[in-house]
């Protein structure tokens, strides 16, 4: 578990680095949507790489993989374009703050439902409390 834990803090960590240096590069060329076709760009070769060195049959798998699975991609594109627009203008803090309130909101009623083959985990009043707190800390920093 602490493999996963481990694993999962340093893609948080990426999170807002990632904002900071595609909502950097869409201000440099003037242009959110290049910034995400060029971050798009090298997250495909990066991906591409992996898939590759792990086992490329996968791809091919996926012809028969039901088609609600595919927007992943779709939300990953909507991530993107929108943290590389907004970030300069509401700041990287302020834009991560929300993104992380609206994950804990969606990964508690996935949880709670088992959607997508997660594994049931319900809300409970404990797990209700947390969101509420994080919710109102977004909302003191804003205040700030």
């Amino acid at each position: 578990m602490l493999h996963y834990a481990s694993i999962m803090l340093l893609a948080g960590i990426g999170i807002p680095l990632l904002a900071a240096l595609n909502a950097a590069l869409g201000v440099r060329i003037g242009s959110p949507a290049g910034a995400a076709a060029i971050l798009f760009t090298v997250a495909f070769i990066a991906a591409g790489l992996v898939a590759l060195l792990t086992g490329p049959q996968a791809i091919l798998r996926a012809a028969d993989a039901p088609r609600h699975l595919f927007l992943a991609g779709l939300l990953v594109a909507f991530y993107v374009l929108s943290i590389t627009y907004v970030a300069p203008h509401f700041g990287i803090g302020n834009a991560v703050f929300f993104v992380l309130l609206g994950q804990l909101i969606s990964a508690a009623i996935i949880d709670q439902f088992g959607l997508f083959g997660a594994r049931p985990s319900p809300l409970t009043m404990t797990r209700a409390t947390g969101i509420a707190v994080m919710a109102l800390g977004v909302w003191i920093t804003q205040k700030a």
